[in-house]
Parts: structure tokens; C-alpha cells; sequence
């Protein structure tokens, strides 16, 4: 419910940049939160964000930044209260450059990112930042968010991908960033300050995007191992004979393959009896190295690290190894976690976690435990599911204590609780409660400096 002065607030904003919202339109992936709000503005250019910030600052409005809608972490909606204002940024979708020569796109904040590679692949290029959700994802909540996905390994963060950002700040200036430079070395560097600040420090309405080479052959292969040891002896190979040319290295439980059955029966699986532990590698290779005889001779040169597996022999084997490792998350919003973590580590660590983690659960309650994600760069997927004839709602008491117990551990060891998904306002307490003193006084000064008045997604990442 408005109140009068908000509802004021709203008739002094153009007519043709909000629409009317209801609770629905604001429902996070996972369904365990319905935002708020009384209207959206829906921008076209970013003089339309700048009017719409400083009339914001001026009547001290919240403003909830949303691109796609597809964060996990739920920074893109307002639970607690009515949010007066949703900004949607998917009016702001045109690709409005694209330098071949130089291996650029400039792109607004909501492209979808599925576009970027299609424009991309249009002048013969890749933009490698892929993730599940790339056909609703769009690139202001992914550089919001600093997003992952399955390239890091050899492409880097989001952040690694961007050479310049145009942003609109809180009081509605302006920040004109699209600069398509490797190298400048002229002050702060604010397109990193704003990439990952999930819309607390200003809204990027467009960004300059890295484009790359396609490889000349691709393959991949999903291959048996012992376990997280025997994966990363096996990385630690691959890295060393196809230096440079290993894209992902994906760690898969046998759990997510038991839930994929369960919930996805149409995904195709190539084992009759899944492995307990599998890797999936993918390849990008130069001109005159085959995929197919570089993955069997690293399948040899592995000899007892490798147990069992399939290499695929064309692209469309391939896309069915990566559509498997791609379905496994969907199936766990089917099974119903009661608790996901998005953790890093250094990979040697592990395996170590791994075990001091199914042990401290056990001792909670017994859980499915669905380990899997990107072992090449240290970023696992914990996630913790009710054993069959036990529903997710049946564990929601023993929620808060799940995510602790995995958390302290991780920190314990020198990890990161969000690897790749962002604090949002689901993990505001926890990197409260995990991170150094020093970093959030300097996190809260930037804050204070760059959003006087708290309007930008407050509430997100700190309060």
C-alpha cells in the first residue's frame, strides 16, 4: 500500500517509463521469496535512468535494480516492505556495436545473454561467459553479480570479460565507461568497484564486452574417477599436456545423476550405472589437434585415475554431455534443497571438505548430498536435499543450522560462501558474519560515498 507521498513520487515520473506490478511478477527462481513494489519504470536509454534515479534520491525512494530475474541470492526484489519502485531494465536490450577487428560488443544491460553469443557468432567470434540460464539472463544483473558459469576456468569471471562500463550513479549522474581499452591506468577503476555490487552503487546500463576466437575443434568427455582426489590428479594432467585449451572441468556426483532419473528421465545418461564420481572436460583446441585422439590420449596417459567414461564423437554427443551437466540443477529445484551452497575453495581442499562436511551433516539428520559445479577454479555446489518419504518443508527447522554448519567450514579453511552467485539479500548475514571488519568499514564507506541515501537496492549485500 502506497502512502501519499510515494504515490506522489510516482505521478511525478513520465507515464510512459512505469507500469503497474503485482507480487507475481517478482518471484525469485527458487520461489522461496515474492518481492514487492508498487510500479515498474522501464527505461529506454540512460537518460531515462538518470530522471528516474534523481527523482528517487530527491524524494529518498528505493530503487530495486531487475534484469533478468534469474539470481539466486534474491538481489533483484524486496521482500520485507513495499519496494515503490522496481526498475526493469529489459527495454535497454540493443546491441549497439559490435568491432570485429578490435573483438568487441557493446551491449546494453538487457541484452539477453544468449543474444551476445548469437551476435557474437555472427562475426565469428564466442563470447564464453555460459551458464544455464542464458536464454532469460541479461548482462546488467550478470555483471551485477559478477556472474561464473562454466568457462572460468579458462575465460575468467564476468568481470574478466568487461574493458568498460556505462553507469548511472545515485544522484543521477551519469557515468560514460564504454571505453574498448586494454590497458588505462588513469585512477580508480571504477568499472570493477561497480561489476558485482548487485545495483547498491549505481545501475550499468550497458558495458563493452571481450569477445574471442572460436576454437577451431571442440570436444568433450565425461569420465569415471574415484574421487575429488582422483579429479584433481586428472586436472592437474590435463592442464599439463593441453596447456591452455581446457575450457571447463565439471565435478559431478552420482547424486545429481540419481536425480536426474528421478525427476528428468528424458535426459540421456551414457552410463547404465552412474559413477559415484564423474568429470566432464571440455576442450577448445587449435588447428591440426584432433579432440577425439586428445582426449583418448589423456584417457591412456591417466591409466587407474580414469575408471570408465565416453568421449564424444561429434557436436551433437557433445551438447548431450554438456545438456546432462546442464539439466542437474533443474532437477534439484524439483527434488526441493534444504539448503544450497555456492562455496569456493582451493581445489586441493576439497576433498577434505567434502568429508568434514557429509560428516558434521550426518550428525544433524540424515540428507542426500548433491556435490557438483567447477572443480577447475575451486567452486562447488553443496547442496543439501530430504531423503526419500521426507519433503523439504519437513527440514525447514534445521535450515539455518544446515547452512552454518557447511559455512563455518568453508571459512574454517579459507573459502568463500558465495563463489559465483553474490550476497543479494539472501547471504547479507553471513558476510556479516564471515568476512574481516576492515573489508566491510571500507564496503560500507564506498556505500556511504557513492549512495547517500541508501536508495539503491537497499537492503542487498548491507544493511
Amino acid at each position: 500500500m502506497l502512502n501519499s507521498a510515494d504515490a506522489a513520487f510516482l505521478d511525478s515520473l513520465p507515464p510512459h517509463l512505469l507500469r503497474p506490478v503485482a507480487p507475481a511478477d517478482v518471484e525469485e527462481p527458487r520461489g522461496r521469496w515474492t518481492g514487492q513494489g508498487a510500479a515498474v519504470a522501464m527505461p529506454r536509454t540512460p537518460e531515462d535512468v538518470a530522471q528516474i534515479l534523481r527523482a528517487c534520491a530527491s524524494a529518498r525512494v528505493g530503487v530495486v535494480p531487475r534484469a533478468g530475474g534469474t539470481g539466486l541470492v534474491g538481489g533483484q526484489l524486496m521482500p520485507e516492505g513495499p519496494a515503490p519502485l522496481l526498475l526493469s531494465m529489459e527495454r535497454m536490450a540493443r546491441i549497439r556495436a559490435v568491432h570485429a577487428d578490435e573483438a568487441v560488443i557493446e551491449a546494453e544491460a538487457g541484452v539477453i545473454l544468449s543474444d551476445v553469443h548469437a551476435a557474437a557468432e555472427a562475426v565469428g567470434r564466442i563470447f564464453p561467459l555460459t551458464l544455464a540460464s542464458q536464454g532469460s539472463a541479461r548482462i546488467g544483473g550478470l555483471l551485477g553479480t559478477n556472474a561464473g558459469g562454466v568457462n572460468v576456468l579458462r575465460y575468467g569471471n564476468t568481470r574478466d570479460l568487461v574493458l568498460g562500463v556505462e553507469a548511472v550513479l545515485a544522484d543521477g549522474s551519469i557515468l560514460h565507461g564504454l571505453k574498448r581499452l586494454r590497458k588505462d591506468n588513469t585512477g580508480y577503476d571504477l568499472r570493477h568497484l561497480l561489476i558485482g555490487s548487485e545495483g547498491t552503487l549505481g545501475i550499468i546500463t550497458a558495458a563493452s564486452l571481450r569477445l574471442f576466437p572460436r576454437p577451431a575443434t571442440e570436444g568433450a568427455a565425461l569420465l569415471a574417477v574415484e574421487g575429488p582426489e582422483a579429479a584433481l590428479s586428472l586436472l592437474a594432467l590435463a592442464e599439463a599436456r593441453l596447456p591452455g585449451m581446457i575450457s571447463a572441468f565439471e565435478l559431478i556426483h552420482r547424486q545429481g545423476l540419481d536425480f536426474l532419473r528421478e525427476t528428468l528421465p528424458q535426459v540421456r545418461q551414457p552410463f547404465d550405472v552412474p559413477p559415484e564420481w564423474s568429470v566432464l572436460i571440455d576442450l577448445g583446441l587449435p588447428h591440426g589437434i584432433d579432440p577425439q585422439e586428445a582426449l583418448v590420449d589423456l584417457v591412456e596417459a591417466a591409466g587407474a585415475l580414469v575408471q570408465d567414461g565416453v568421449i564424444a564423437q561429434s557436436g551433437n554427443q557433445r551438447a548431450e554431455l554438456w545438456a546432462l551437466r546442464e539439466s542437474i540443477p533443474l532437477a534439484n529445484r524439483r527434488i526441493g534443497a534444504v539448503s544450497s551452497h555456492d562455496i569456493a575453495l582451493p581445489p586441493s581442499l576439497f576433498p577434505a571438505f567434502i568429508a568434514e562436511a557429509n560428516a558434521a551433516l550426518a550428525r544433524i539428520d540424515r540428507f542426500r548430498i548433491n556435490c557438483f559445479g567447477h572443480l577447475g577454479d575451486g567452486n562447488l555446489h553443496y547442496n543439501v536435499f530430504p531423503c526419500p518419504g521426507s519433503s523439504r518443508a519437513d527440514h525447514d527447522h534445521q535450515r539455518e543450522a544446515v547452512k552454518t554448519c557447511v559455512h563455518d567450514i568453508v571459512h574454517r579453511m579459507g573459502g568463500s560462501v558465495s563463489a559465483e552467485h553474490g550476497i543479494g539479500r539472501l547471504k547479507v548475514k553471513d558476510l556479516e558474519r564471515y568476512a574481516e571488519p576492515a573489508k566491510l568499514a571500507a564496503m560500507r564507506a564506498i556505500k556511504t560515498a557513492l549512495d547517500p541515501s541508501g536508495i539503491l537496492n537497499p537492503g542487498a549485500v548491507l544493511r
